[in-house]
């Protein structure tokens, strides 16, 4: 039997660096909205659901036809709030998920493609509870910015460590270093995910504020995979600005942005 493979988008409002960024307007539709779509063009994935604890978020995917479920407003970290939204999209629709494919809601050049391949290197690894894409940095102002979560690998391509510093390190004098970002597409298996947000927070995530630290603190191996283009993450009102630039020429919103207009 295949397994069923559900994107869980967690959004809120009270973001600390962009209070609303999820309803923040890029060119014309909120920012969760070009999520959404885009992410449920993913082959791999049965059902898109936005998580969130604010009402304004909830309402507005539902009324583009959307999925969308509440959540408590105490979670600290996404992955908790994708797992309480697991159990109750379970209760809902009454079918087991057995892939959680969280997608962060402040990537909104997502590509479906992208998606699936994460997906599927889980599908395809019966033992690899789960999966995490890292695209490389543009230049130095990236590797330096500490909203840009850095990721270095070992030679099988399973994360080493994750940090919002510059690793590697470039002061031995190396003249290059691998300098890739975690592009926060990962799916875990159901029972894994629901597994790791019992877990306390361990020393590591909570001084890098990276949540798969708990995962490598604990031994548990993270895989990740290469990909070459991932857009922009929105941490600011200047990358808002920034991916509106950038999505000037983006094919794959022409396929989506009608259903907006239609509203």
């Amino acid at each position: 039997m295949a397994e069923r493979v559900v994107a869980i988008i967690p959004a809120r409002m009270a973001s600390t660096r962009f209070p609303g960024k999820p309803m923040a307007k890029l060119h014309g539709m909120p920012m969760i909205g070009h999520v959404y779509f885009r992410t449920r063009l993913a082959k791999t994935v049965a059902e898109t659901w936005v998580a969130t604890c604010d009402a304004e978020i909830f309402d507005y995917v539902r009324s583009l036809g959307g999925k969308a479920v509440m959540t408590a407003d105490t979670h600290a970290r996404c992955t908790e709030r994708t797992a309480e939204a697991v159990l109750k999209i379970e209760a809902e629709t009454g079918r087991r998920t057995d892939i959680v494919a969280m997608v962060q809601g402040d990537e909104p050049m997502v590509d479906p493609q992208a998606v699936d391949l994460a997906v599927q290197a889980v599908l395809d690894d019966p033992n690899l509870q789960l999966a995490c894409l890292m695209a490389p940095l543009s230049g130095d102002a990236a590797f330096e910015d500490p909203n840009q979560v850095k990721v270095v690998v070992d030679l099988k391509g399973n994360a080493l460590y994750f940090s919002r510093e510059p690793i590697p390190s470039r002061k031995k004098g190396a003249k290059s270093v691998p300098m890739f970002r975690q592009y926060p597409i990962i799916p875990f298996r159901r029972d894994y995910l629901l597994r790791f947000t019992t877990l306390p927070a361990t020393p590591l995530e909570k001084i890098e504020s990276v949540d798969l630290m708990r995962c490598l603190e604990h031994g548990d191996r993270v895989r990740m995979i290469a990909v070459k283009n991932t857009g922009l993450s929105v941490d600011t009102p200047q990358d808002l600005k920034a991916a509106a630039r950038a999505m000037k020429a983006d094919k794959l919103m022409k396929s989506y942005a009608v259903s907006e207009a239609r509203r």
